[in-house]
């Protein structure tokens, strides 16, 4: 059993800091408030800290789940980032997603440190946390991966590396690429079907069976019909990762013009008021 840290508590760090209690690691976490650190403490066992060096000293792997590259920055750099008290040849793995300038310039501060570097952003959402079923796709050498796969399946359906530090984040944009436009082609779909007066249930019993099925379909299609859009990851978070797709597109070459027109929806679902909304709530601008 490996001694872990776990830095930020959010709809997706909690679950998962808790799965690797359950999975009998010795873990400390960090969260930026510490009432959710002394509530996850009371419900996990294991101890807090009160600055991401103190999580972090003495810890072999040093996990990381907060909300965008300055988030980051903060919990790793300076006199009280976690790098500062980590020990030459600890691993630290970056669950957050994130541009690939913040992974390259972390990485290189993590191997002037002599420590390893995974990043590893993850999809399956809060229910992916909750049940330990997260798809992580992971960016670093084959050594320090190697480390750190092990412990991460704890809270994994499938943990892969996809090549050198960097990779993990591309391939999560890829993940948010095919999300952006699936999503919004299931709530054109679902928005067509009850214009046209059809059961909306009974559309997606016949559909999900064939070339259309998909997991949004079958997971969110009731709730998209109801209006309900409470299923954790939000809006303005979709957005904040799309802007790292596109620049990322602009930087590659690579034509993405389904998820830029699918952000500028985003944008619109913002304006209605619906930052904290699920993802699925694209289909609120077709039916309200």
């Amino acid at each position: 059993m490996a001694k872990t840290a776990f830095l930020g508590l959010g709809v997706m760090g909690f679950p998962m800091a808790g799965h690797l209690a359950a999975a009998g690691h010795q873990v400390t976490v960090f969260n930026r408030s510490p009432a959710k650190a002394e509530a996850w403490v009371g419900r996990h066992g294991g101890a807090s800290a009160a600055t991401p060096r103190e999580a972090a000293q003495g810890a072999d792997l040093v996990m990381c789940c907060v909300g965008n590259d300055d988030d980051l920055r903060q919990v790793c750099l300076g006199p009280d980032g976690a790098f500062a008290g980590m020990a030459q040849g600890a691993v630290f793995v970056d669950h957050t997603t994130v541009s690939a300038k913040v992974t390259e310039e972390l990485a290189q501060a993590a191997a002037e440190a002599g420590i390893g570097y995974v990043d590893a952003p993850v999809s399956g959402g809060q229910a992916g946390a909750e049940n330990g079923q997260l798809s992580i796709m992971c960016g670093g050498t084959v050594a320090d991966f190697d480390r750190a796969a092990p412990v991460i399946d704890a809270y994994a359906k499938i943990c892969r590396r996809m090549g050198d530090v960097g990779a993990g984040q591309m391939t999560k944009m890829c993940n948010q690429i095919a999300i952006a436009g699936l999503v919004q082609a299931l709530s054109e779909s679902l928005a067509f079907a009850q214009k046209a007066g059809l059961d909306v249930a009974d559309v997606v019993e016949v559909i999900s069976q064939g070339a259309a099925g998909s997991w949004q379909m079958v997971n969110r299609h009731a709730t998209m019909h109801r209006g309900e859009f409470e299923h954790g990851f939000a809006v303005d978070w979709m957005r904040k990762d799309l802007a790292i797709c596109l620049q990322a597109g602009d930087q590659l070459g690579a034509a993405l013009p389904v998820t830029a027109l699918v952000d500028q929806f985003y944008k619109d679902v913002q304006a209605m008021g619906g930052g904290r909304w699920d993802t699925s709530s694209l289909i609120a601008r077709l039916t309200r």
